[in-house]
């Protein structure tokens, strides 16, 4: 019977794509199933062989930890050359951005909101 291994929904294609490498690497027999057009279904890798799973969940949870430990390196890497911003640094930056962004919000709060002050006087 197939077993789910890792869910695909909201995973980058560079992280599935190793992902479906380490396992054809370890010969591991898996299939996969897409989030369809829309993407409402369930996407995933699913083995074939329940009796792998033990060993499949070892080999992505230790190429999860290695993805995870060069993500940290990069960004540590990336602060100590200045090339990360902070979040006022980014609003700085962008500051006609950040403006329609709170305008949208005021203005969605304020349809929101106005109904239930203005609407029972």
């Amino acid at each position: 019977m197939a077993k789910l291994l890792f869910k695909l929904n909201g995973v980058p294609d560079d992280e599935a794509e190793e992902v479906r490498e380490v396992l054809e690497h370890s010969e591991i027999d898996f299939y996969e199933t897409s989030a369809g057009m829309w993407g409402l279904s369930f996407a995933g890798i699913w083995l074939k062989d329940e009796s792998q799973f033990e060993t499949a969940k070892k080999i992505v949870d230790e190429y999860q930890e290695k993805r995870y430990s060069k993500a940290v390196e990069a960004r540590r890497v990336a602060q100590e050359n200045g090339e990360t911003a902070s979040w006022l640094e980014s609003i700085l930056k962008h500051p006609i951005k950040y403006t329609a962004v709170i305008l949208f919000i005021g203005v969605v709060l304020y349809l929101t909101i106005t109904p239930f002050f203005f609407g029972h006087f």
